[in-house]
């Protein structure tokens, strides 16, 4: 099997620095969900050629070859809730029928690399049509469905051992409620599983007084601070520092949030700071429908969501009291420090100040992210860093204010 980012998603700048299926979409990203459905048939990842570097410093699989085999299945790294009953012929494809995307596809290898590379599909090819939308295409479709892709991903995992969670805490609810062995419960943490389970991952910390509610996820190595409220479908990646109310929200990892302050059906980057106090909006004044941008000159969407916070992508800076208004995107690398609330679309690499908006200086961009990597004992590689500096000449393409 072959899982690949054929490019066509509008994930917003949560594919800016990684491919689609690196992405965690619940508490898996959806590469870690695809190959749970079909496990140890997973040969390789296909990317797009910008890509193909530094998914290769993370992958567990060769990027971009294809094994030495007859035949190779090709499955969507959008494929949000991947079924292991799929049966494809050779020479099969399913696609859905409503955006025409591939979802899945079994070919003898010489067809498949010409699919991998041209993401056309061979005259020869017997289309298989899927009625129901099952790829992520917007941001808002991964938020969407977190009610479903969290309680599933935590069930998914061998929930037995660890600590017993009704002997350190107070415990609510009879869903499970799995807490690592080397992870760390205060007093006066209080588990509601009432809804859904809750799992607590290796070397987290739950400090006193937090409360968390199923379904959720509590990231190895990350920290949930003094009297946090952790919502219902709610994940936290590795190495975060979580506080105030969070609720329906994706960490991807290595990111702070430990002060008060709402943030609620949202979807967070890696290495993003928010300021303390810092709160976010997720429902309009009127209980309409939200719209937005994914980027300042892009269409604006009708999402079908009456529920939509911030989608904010990696290495973001949000100062103290930065208000987010219902259906925010802020691009990659962004730095916001204004006593207003910000524009609902912030492009990458923006400097915005009371002042106006200019853009953040490549090297002092660059020296942020590594002082902001050091202090979780990540060293930037030179994959990433020309990846991050390529995405900022694409960027300065476009007409630019000011530098900061």
């Amino acid at each position: 099997m072959i899982i690949f980012d054929d490019g066509l998603g509008q994930l917003g700048p949560m594919t800016d620095l990684r491919a689609s299926f690196e992405v965690r979409t619940g508490m898996h990203t959806t590469a870690t969900r695809i190959a749970g459905c079909w496990p140890k048939a997973l040969a390789g990842y296909w990317v797009p050629p910008r890509l193909a570097d530094t998914v290769a410093e993370r992958a567990n699989a060769p990027v971009n070859m294809l094994p030495n085999e007859e035949t190779v299945v090709c499955v969507n790294g959008r494929w949000a809730m991947p079924d292991a009953n799929l049966k494809l012929a050779l020479n099969e494809a399913a696609v859905e029928q409503a955006s025409g995307h591939v979802v899945a596809a079994h070919f003898r290898r010489a067809d498949a690399e010409y699919f991998l590379t041209t993401g056309q599909l061979h005259e020869r090819t017997q289309v298989v049509k899927i009625g129901s939308r099952v790829l992520y295409r917007y941001p808002w479709d991964v938020i969407g469905l977190i009610k479903q892709t969290v309680p599933q991903d935590i069930m998914s995992q061998k929930l037995t051992g660890g600590k017993d969670a009704a002997d350190i805490a107070q415990v609510v609810g009879s869903h499970p409620v799995v807490i690592a062995e080397s992870a760390r419960v205060y007093p006066n943490v209080v588990f509601d599983a009432e809804n859904g389970p809750i799992i607590v991952h290796d070397r987290a910390v739950i400090r006193p007084g937090a409360i968390l509610c199923g379904p959720c996820s509590i990231g190895e190595d990350s920290t949930v601070v003094d009297r946090a409220l952790i919502k219902a479908n709610t994940v936290i990646g590795p190495y975060c520092k979580v506080g105030g109310e969070i609720g329906a929200t994706i960490f991807q990892g290595f990111s702070n949030k430990s002060h008060d302050g709402h943030l609620g059906d949202s979807w967070v980057g890696r290495w993003v700071n928010f300021g303390a106090g810092t709160t976010n909006s997720n429902l309009l004044n009127t209980y309409g429908e939200v719209t937005m941008r994914l980027d300042e000159s892009g269409q604006r969407f009708r999402t079908g969501m009456t529920f939509l916070g911030s989608i904010i992508g990696d290495h973001v800076k949000l100062a103290i009291l930065t208000r987010l208004m219902t259906g925010t995107a802020i691009g990659t690398g962004a730095m916001i420090a204004c006593t207003k609330p910000p524009p609902t679309t912030v492009r990458r690499f923006a400097w915005i100040t009371d002042d106006g908006s200019r853009s953040f200086r490549l090297e002092k961009l660059i020296e942020t992210a590594r002082t902001m990597m050091a202090r979780r004992h990540v060293q930037m590689s030179e994959g990433y860093e020309r990846l991050l500096r390529d995405l900022y000449a694409q960027s300065a393409a476009e007409p630019l204010h000011e530098r900061a």
